[in-house]
């Protein structure tokens, strides 16, 4: 913002300039707008009465500096969704604790109990199979066969399959060159709240971040409907 001013009030210019350098908070668009207005007051009142300054230069900034409180706002107003969103999400992932969920997973934690699951196909495959990796690197194939597109079910039995307890990757082979996910159902035991948000305990899977989920719902009630 300038001014133009007689001879003997360059001192009032400087002035000025240095006030704006100091007062300004950028951080608090109020402290922000409040200066501006000082300043423009200061500077009306020093101008030159012969030349005085373009009132359309005092509306542009004007309204610049109420862009910039409106930005700030709007940035406020984010941060309350981003943290009412978090809440949410960890009300939702409490509510789940007892309830049978599917997560896309890539590791299993096997024990004796038998794990199932889907594998979503998007094309056909003459000869598909899980493989399962434990942590000494031996394999284990599971084959499923030839399969259409569309949801493939799956079972792992840990006894009957000769497989040891412990944690195992799991990913699929296909001969159409397809890497589909691999999504498995298992029982939500408990749930941990995390810097990244809600992370569940999923029996037969481990520690799983809420965002993997990919299905979950109320267990249907024997004998009823």
């Amino acid at each position: 913002m300038s001014a133009v001013l007689n001879n003997g009030q360059s001192g009032a210019n400087y002035g000025i300039d240095e006030a704006v350098k100091q007062g300004i908070n950028v951080s608090d668009a109020t402290q922000l707008e409040n200066n501006f207005l000082t300043l423009m007051v200061a500077q009306i009142q020093n101008q030159d009465p012969t030349k005085p300054v373009d009132s359309t230069e005092f509306v542009n900034q004007f309204a610049t500096m109420s862009q910039v409180k409106s930005l700030e706002n709007m940035t406020s107003l984010s941060k309350s969704n981003l943290v009412l969103l978090d809440n949410l999400q960890t009300l939702t992932a409490a509510g789940l604790v007892g309830q049978e969920v599917k997560v896309v997973a890539d590791q299993l934690q096997l024990g004796s109990e038998t794990v199932k699951g889907d594998i979503q196909l998007e094309h056909a495959s003459g000869e598909l199979a899980l493989v399962l990796t434990d942590s000494n690197g031996v394999k284990k194939e599971i084959v499923l066969g030839s399969q259409a597109p569309g949801r493939v079910p799956f079972s792992i039995d840990p006894k009957a399959l000769g497989l040891a307890p412990g944690s195992y990757k799991i990913e699929v082979k296909s001969d159409s060159g397809e890497y589909p996910k691999v999504e498995v159902a298992g029982r939500v035991s408990e749930v941990r709240v995390s810097t990244e948000g809600p992370v569940l305990e999923i029996a037969g899977i481990g520690s799983v971040p809420f965002y993997n989920i990919t299905e979950f719902g109320q267990a249907p009630v024997a004998g009823l409907l």
